[in-house]
């Protein structure tokens, strides 16, 4: 009963933070000087076109009719229009979405299979060569810009060795030819479903490139938060009485320290899904990846201020919803957080 009390709390807490983002991005994108009417009328439109537009989208009204307006429209699951491509802002995040959330999970997924693994060891073999090279590692990983590292990649992977493609998410043969048939929009998903080991590989050679540049950054502070927990952990009493009776370094390490920094490595899981997800513009850009940054950045180019707006609350909602998973994840394993 008190977990269920718990995630209702955090449920509701979630609520307001979507709701309190949603008005945030509704007011800044009223607040831009720019005139929708005049890009929604298109190139080179008339003083007439401009004012039928201006009536059309009701842009006239009071603010705060036009904000329940908003409110309203997106709890019944409609987003709007683009005023750019006059076409359904809902239709396009559900082709660019699930390629952004297959690029942050797998991302996420590299930082945490590299990062808390090197957490452990780095602290489980702490003042060896091995812990100072993972840690100037890591130390680079955060410090090197994302456009730098993306660059890097491209030129030793892409151009050099040539072992993985430069840009885009599948072969162009692929996507013209033979195309895979979309059922969840995860296009690794989607080639496993239609037996398509042949697209299967090709898409996992595209997103390996932007997936490793996108997972250097949280690699790197998994590694050391992870450390840092490890070390205190490897101090306390019933760790330095099982190195006492002569249990194994790997034993002390993986069984008995990391089972108490799963509640901790949880929230390392929150960071790394939060910096992939909102990350994925700056890397999307460089890899020519079909995603949600891309769109973005077309939409804040062009002012397109609806795009603009759902494409924030559709982020929003995916970080909220990963945080109230992480949140009752951890009440479950440790359940002290529930009465914190």
């Amino acid at each position: 009963m008190r977990l269920f009390r718990y995630a209702l709390r955090r449920a509701f807490m979630s609520v307001f933070v979507v709701f309190g983002v949603t008005f945030l991005v509704f007011i800044a994108s009223r607040l831009v000087p720019s005139d929708p009417a005049a890009l929604f009328a298109g190139p080179r439109p008339t003083a007439d076109q401009i004012e039928a537009a201006r009536a059309m989208l009701k842009l006239d009204d009071p603010m705060i009719v036009r904000f329940f307006d908003f409110v309203s429209s997106t709890l019944a699951g409609d987003l709007g229009f683009s005023y750019r491509t006059r076409r359904l802002i809902s239709d396009d995040l559900a082709v660019f979405l699930p390629a952004t959330l297959e690029l942050a999970l797998f991302a996420t997924g590299l930082a945490l299979i590299f990062g808390i693994p090197l957490g452990v060891l780095t602290a489980g073999w702490r003042g060896s060569w091995f812990d100072r090279s993972a840690g100037l590692a890591s130390i680079a990983a955060v410090a090197m810009p994302t456009f730098f590292l993306a660059m890097v990649l491209q030129f030793v992977f892409a151009q050099w060795l040539e072992l993985f493609p430069l840009a885009g998410r599948i072969s162009r043969d692929l996507s013209l030819f033979d195309p895979i048939e979309p059922v969840t929009g995860f296009l690794l998903l989607d080639s496993l479903i239609a037996g398509r080991l042949d697209a299967f590989w090709d898409a996992m050679r595209h997103l390996a490139l932007p997936a490793l540049t996108l997972a250097a950054y949280p690699t790197g502070i998994a590694l050391r938060l992870t450390r840092s927990l490890m070390i205190e952990i490897l101090q306390r009493k019933h760790i330095v009485t099982a190195q006492a009776v002569g249990l194994s370094r790997r034993r002390i390490l993986f069984g008995h320290a990391l089972p108490n920094a799963v509640g901790p490595a949880l929230t390392i899981i929150g960071l790394s899904f939060a910096f992939s997800l909102t990350g994925a513009v700056l890397v999307e850009i460089i890899f020519a990846w079909p995603g949600l940054g891309r769109y973005i950045f077309e939409a804040i180019l062009s002012k397109d201020f609806p795009v603009i707006a759902a494409s924030t609350l559709v982020v929003t909602v995916c970080y909220v919803l990963m945080n109230l998973l992480i949140d009752v994840a951890q009440a479950v394993i440790d359940p002290r957080v529930t009465v914190s």
